[in-house]
């Protein structure tokens, strides 16, 4: 599972960090936000990209169901 939400991990965190980033702009304007601001935001949504990346490789494993024995 751990190998499987690394490579989500790949595709989900730059998703919620661009996401985040753009929190900042939308409420203060793209001139008037605080630099700081957008990268806290981009943080937030890295770090909040790691329990999603668990969980969607826990779904995806789960509908994969057991795997068939081979003779």
């Amino acid at each position: 599972m751990w190998k499987l939400a690394a490579v989500l991990f790949i595709v989900i965190g730059p998703t919620l960090a661009g996401a985040f980033a753009l929190v900042p702009m939308t409420f203060y304007g793209i001139n008037a936000f605080e630099p700081w601001l957008l990268a806290v935001f981009a943080g937030v949504g890295l770090l909040l990209a790691v329990p999603v990346a668990l969980l969607v490789a826990r779904r995806l494993i789960a509908m994969m169901g057991p795997r068939p024995r081979a003779l």
